[in-house]
Order: C-alpha cells, then sequence, then structure tokens
C-alpha cells in the first residue's frame, strides 16, 4: 500500500426536547405523517418514471464501489448557478436520486442523507449506507443528492491531488500539486463556489424544485455540518434532524485529529487491559503502539504482504506516520479496531504483513476520495483562517502532520466565503436525535453533547464500544425510524443502546478468548 493513499485517508477522513407551547408543533408536525399525507409526486404516462414537482426521474441504477452489484432507484438532474450571486453565469446539473420506501402512499416528508467526507456522494455511499435507513423506508422515500464538487454533481476530480500525497511533508511540492490541480479545474470550475454554503442553497433549490416538501435530514459525519446550516438558513424547511457522528459549529476540522485518536486509542486499549486474557497476551497495548512507532522512527521497514483484496504481492514502506494512519482506520470500528493489538503485536515481533494487508482492505472505501479536491474548498473557506499550528501533537501518535498539510494547501488554494455566523450554533425547536460511538476516534461524544446544549428539543444517545457512523447499528434504525414519526426524542424507548459494549480484542486470528 502507498503512501499517498494512506495521507488521502486520512485527510478525507479528517477530514461534521420541547413542551408545553412547543408541543402543538411537534403534534401539527407529526400529524402529517400520522395521517398519511402522500407525496407530491405523479406517474409519467408511458414511462416507469416519477414527476415530483417540477422535477422528472427515471429508472437508474446506483453502482456499489468494487463489486458489480447495483442499487435500483430513480434518477433526475436539476440545474442551479455554480455562482449564487451570479445566476446568469456557469450552472452546475445536481444529481439526484430518488429511493422509494416500502408505503404505498409514503408521507410527503422526505428523507435526505447528507453524505460525509467532505467529499462523499450521496449517491455513492447509498449502497453502505442503506442499512441505516430501512426503518424510515417503512413510510418514507429517500431523497440523495451529490452535494456540488462529488459524484454527478460536476465532481472536482483531480488526480494532481491523489499524486501530492506521495510528496509526504514535502511543503512545497504539496503546494505545487495543489496549483496543478487548480489548472487542471479551472475549465470547469470555480473551486471558491465549492462551500458548505453553496450546498446549503442547492438544496433548497431542489427542495422548492420537488414542491417543497418538509425535509427530514439526516447527516452523517461532516453532513452534520451541512445539516446544522441548513436548518439556520431555512428552519421552517426542516421537520426533523437526525446527527451520526455530528460536528459542532464551532469546530475546526483539523484541530483535534491527533488529541481525538489518542483519546480513542488509550479507551480501546483501556478494555483489553481490563480483561485477563487480553492484558496477559498483549500487556498494555498503547505503549506497545508508541514502542514500535518510536523504532519506525529510527528505522523504517519495508513489508511484503499479499494483498487481500486481488492476492497479489506487494511491498509498502512502514514508518511512524504510516503505522499511525493504520491505527486511526482500525480505530473507526469496533470490528477492527478488536484486531488493533494484535497486529501492534505481530507487528513489534517483526512480521508487519497482516497490519499492512488488514489496512488495504479498510481503505478501499476512501479511494475515491483520494483525487477528490471538493475537500479543499471547504476546509479552505470554513476552517484555514481559524487552524493554528498544534506543537503540542508531536508526541501523539498521529503527530501534527495533517495541521501543516491543510495550512500548507490553503495557503494557495482559493478561498470562498463564510458566513458571518457559521461557527454560531444551530438553535430552535426542531427536533434532534444526535448518535454517537463512544470510541469514536474523530467526532467523540462530547461533540452532540455540546450540540444538544443549544437545541432543547434534542437528545444524544452514545453507543458503548462504537466507533464513527453508528447510524446502522443494533437497534438505531429502529429508534430514528420511531423519532422521525414521532418528532419526540424524548420520548423513544431507547433502553436497548445499553446493549452496546466493546467488541473483545482478538487473542489470535481465530478470535477472542471464549
Amino acid at each position: 500500500m502507498d503512501r499517498r493513499r494512506i495521507m488521502s485517508a486520512a485527510i478525507v477522513v479528517a477530514v461534521l426536547a420541547f413542551v408545553g407551547a412547543r408541543a402543538w408543533l411537534r403534534e401539527s408536525r407529526t400529524e402529517g405523517a400520522a395521517e398519511g399525507a402522500s407525496a407530491a409526486y405523479v406517474r409519467i404516462p408511458g414511462t416507469d418514471g416519477l414527476r415530483f414537482g417540477e422535477l422528472a426521474f427515471s429508472p437508474c441504477e446506483l453502482a456499489q464501489p468494487n463489486t458489480a452489484a447495483t442499487v435500483s432507484a430513480l434518477c433526475a438532474s436539476h440545474a442551479v448557478p455554480e455562482d449564487w450571486n451570479r445566476p446568469s453565469g456557469r450552472s452546475i446539473d445536481l444529481r439526484l436520486a430518488l429511493i422509494r420506501g416500502r408505503a404505498t402512499s409514503p408521507a410527503r416528508d422526505l428523507v435526505v442523507l447528507l453524505a460525509g467526507g467532505p467529499g462523499q456522494a450521496a449517491t455513492e455511499v447509498w449502497p453502505q449506507a442503506a442499512g441505516g435507513f430501512s426503518g424510515l423506508l417503512a413510510r418514507r422515500d429517500v431523497l440523495l443528492l451529490d452535494q456540488r464538487g462529488t459524484g454527478g454533481s460536476n465532481a472536482l476530480t483531480c488526480k494532481q491531488m491523489d499524486d501530492a500525497m506521495e510528496a509526504g511533508f514535502d511543503i512545497a511540492r504539496v503546494q505545487d500539486q495543489a496549483r496543478r490541480c487548480l489548472a487542471e479545474l479551472a475549465p470547469r470550475a470555480d473551486v471558491r463556489q465549492y462551500t458548505t454554503g453553496a450546498a446549503v442553497r442547492d438544496l433548497e433549490a431542489v427542495r422548492v424544485a420537488l414542491g417543497s416538501p418538509p425535509l427530514d435530514l439526516v447527516g452523517v459525519s461532516y453532513g452534520t455540518r451541512v445539516a446544522q446550516q441548513f436548518v439556520k438558513r431555512y428552519p421552517g424547511a426542516v421537520r426533523s434532524i437526525v446527527l451520526d457522528s455530528a460536528v459542532p459549529n464551532d469546530h475546526v476540522f483539523g484541530s483535534a485529529i491527533a488529541s481525538n485518536l489518542d483519546a480513542s486509542l488509550r479507551a480501546q486499549f483501556a478494555e483489553c487491559e481490563r480483561t485477563p486474557a487480553c492484558k496477559e497476551r498483549f500487556g498494555d497495548p498503547w505503549q506497545s503502539l508508541i514502542a514500535l512507532r518510536d523504532r519506525l522512527r529510527a528505522v523504517p521497514q519495508d513489508v511484503a504482504y499479499r494483498d487481500p483484496v486481488d492476492a497479489t504481492r506487494k511491498t509498502a514502506r512502514l514508518d511512524p506516520y504510516v503505522l499511525a494512519m493504520l491505527a486511526r482506520m482500525y480505530a473507526y470500528t469496533p470490528e477492527t479496531a478488536a484486531l488493533l493489538p494484535l497486529a501492534i503485536r505481530q507487528a513489534a515481533e517483526g512480521d508487519a504483513a497482516p497490519l499492512v494487508a488488514q489496512s488495504r482492505m479498510l481503505m478501499r472505501q476512501f479511494e475515491s476520495l483520494g483525487t477528490n479536491a471538493m475537500q479543499w474548498s471547504v476546509i479552505c473557506a470554513e476552517d484555514a483562517d481559524r487552524l493554528e499550528p498544534r506543537p503540542q501533537d508531536a508526541d501523539s501518535v498521529l503527530g501534527r502532520e495533517i495541521v501543516d498539510v491543510f495550512r500548507a494547501v490553503c495557503d494557495v488554494w482559493p478561498r470562498g466565503t463564510r458566513e458571518a455566523d457559521f461557527a454560531e450554533p444551530a438553535a430552535g425547536d426542531v427536533p434532534v436525535l444526535l448518535l454517537s460511538g463512544a470510541f469514536d476516534p474523530i467526532t467523540p461524544p462530547a461533540y452532540a453533547e455540546a450540540i444538544a446544549a443549544h437545541l432543547p428539543n434534542a437528545r444524544v444517545l452514545v453507543a458503548e464500544g462504537q466507533g464513527h457512523n453508528v447510524i446502522g447499528r443494533g437497534c438505531f434504525p429502529r429508534l430514528v425510524a420511531r423519532f422521525v414519526d414521532t418528532l419526540d426524542a424524548a420520548a423513544l424507548d431507547a433502553g436497548c443502546v445499553d446493549d452496546f459494549a466493546p467488541t473483545p480484542a482478538f487473542l489470535d486470528f481465530n478470535g477472542a478468548a471464549p
């Protein structure tokens, strides 16, 4: 596995209850769904398509990355100005997909998936995300909108930004590659216009074109930033919000990547130390990781491994930063985190092939983001001027290099505008359900709590032992559907969340202790 893909994954992944008088509003919102107010679409005669407001949807297939499988949907496009302040200028065709629910007469409100990244496209992540929406599809349709700069909405794909990862931490070369990327994109995109604020205006334009249905926003990671910014601009358009792995508006992307990872790894490794068999087998996994890092600082090693995807024999350079990136990817889900103590031990004993090979599988989900420069348009406009050097991260597992790269690229990347109140929290009486994993290495539960503090009709549910992006796990799909039906987060019977627990560490590749 090469270093550029490790760094691409890291940056990408671096890469968002009222009572009394408010009860009337909650009841009125609920009534539309409960009484079966139907979605405002009509069949297009002689076709299998639907007309939804002004937009005509026709059958399509959404590809599932890395497989030949597809998901059936109805697709459409909607043109919006690239620069909302120059409506007569260049336009962008936004790609839309409608996932039909199971109801004969679905509710008029639409569920909208706001994908993460920045840089993920909703139509491309849907095959993996669909499980989290299974309960919602019982009564509602789901709208997928590729955010401008992603997927089928003039994606800012740029080979030069992928090549820049080969530069390591040669800042001059990283900046040179960013300039080449800008030249590649210039004929078809003004990169200053690919921001969260512009995407929020796009979503409202799409909603109006659909006949102005109320929206149930479901944001994941960076998508939670989009959801919060949208409800600040268009509060009357939002019926409910679900925020999974949430990012507060005042959070600066990149500022806490290293410290959050350290906290997550320490918490996960502490579970091993509390388990006699794991402690006997691995001792203190945190100290083992630090010892391995320090040894690689002195002597990086070339690791021969068999690629688990295509079975070919390959060689990868393992150095302290690559080790940190691998540890970070492992930390995202409990299943892979359970392998980390074993992988560290084997690498420390001279066999790093399992560590590197497993990471190849983890990275496949990020490969499409390695060439997407839309993330820079978002980060450079919204975070860069608030991103300070982090000398205190020098001794962390991850180090301070990601922050250095962010700052270096944004020194040359043209910056769009950021709303004056961008960092202010979303507020008001909109019903909000926030989901978080206790071991999330990038958006810890404290972020969800900070958001909920400004939303009296909000509730935070934390899943013990879980990592990043939890909406599809355990009972969450059922709870999310119940919340969107009732708009009453406080009344949810969420006792099933107590069933979540850490995944025991693997003692060998046969599994954990009995």
